[in-house]
């Protein structure tokens, strides 16, 4: 199924400057994958060389962090959005 996953700015030109891409997937881990077809290279600034989500970018589906929910494994569906966050540090 088709969702919108909405892309931080300092990754929107990977997608050609769009806020929000629709792609494929029924969970986070698909959703990924549907974005490094459609979007060479973004998968990367995303997930590292084990395909886990790096520490400093926050993945939420409909405002809830999928660290506290199942991860990649984290479910989606028709009507779910999908946002990546990077992480602020501050000091």
């Amino acid at each position: 199924m088709s969702v919108p996953v909405r892309i931080p700015t300092p990754l929107r030109k990977l997608t050609y400057n769009q806020e929000v891409v629709q792609v494929e997937g029924a969970n986070v881990r698909e959703v990924l994958d549907s974005l490094e077809s459609a979007f060479p290279g973004l998968k990367e600034r995303i997930c590292d060389e084990h395909n886990n989500i790096r520490r400093f970018v926050n993945v939420f589906v409909n405002d809830e962090d999928i660290r506290f929910l199942q991860e990649s494994d984290t479910p989606v569906k028709t009507g779910d959005e999908v946002s990546i966050v990077p992480a602020i540090a501050g000091g």
